[in-house]
């Protein structure tokens, strides 16, 4: 399986992960507009912590014993059979968070309307994350961990 491993030691918090994530999510997949008229609609699936002059990418880490399907009483946060990703079907979920309170990262958050769940979905039908393939520093990377 694919995992985006995080360096942060190479994250300058500039925040593009964010941007491209949210461009990728967009109806238009436009920057302009992705920001201007659809960005109350969508919630990055990599939020960037700051603190100071350190920072760190924060994003679901697609984990083999993946609480966050565990807690899910509806079956909405499921693993792709394809690509082993944790993904979450927003029309199955029903915004009861126990994802969100089993997640041992804390990167699955409320989506954008505040009634379903939203996390990474490994931009499903990409090479490579757009996150990854944006990031100046080269603090995110797209490694196979062999468990294909």
């Amino acid at each position: 399986m694919k995992r985006i491993r995080i360096c942060e030691e190479h994250c300058i918090g500039c925040g593009l992960c964010e941007v491209h994530c949210v461009v990728q999510h967009s109806r238009s997949r436009n920057i302009i507009r992705a920001f201007r008229e659809e960005r109350d609609g969508i919630v990055p699936g990599v939020k960037v912590e700051r603190d100071g002059h350190l920072s760190f990418a924060l994003q679901c880490r697609h984990c083999e014993d993946a609480p966050c399907i565990e807690a899910c009483m509806t079956g909405a946060m499921h693993r792709d059979p394809e690509t082993g990703a944790v993904l979450c079907d927003t029309e199955r979920c029903v915004g009861c968070w126990m994802c969100i309170m089993a997640c041992p990262a804390g990167a699955v958050q409320r989506g954008a309307s505040g009634k379903v769940a939203s996390k990474c979905d490994l931009c499903i039908g990409e090479d490579v994350p757009v996150c990854v393939a944006n990031c100046p520093n080269e603090a995110l990377v797209l490694e196979d961990d062999g468990d294909d």
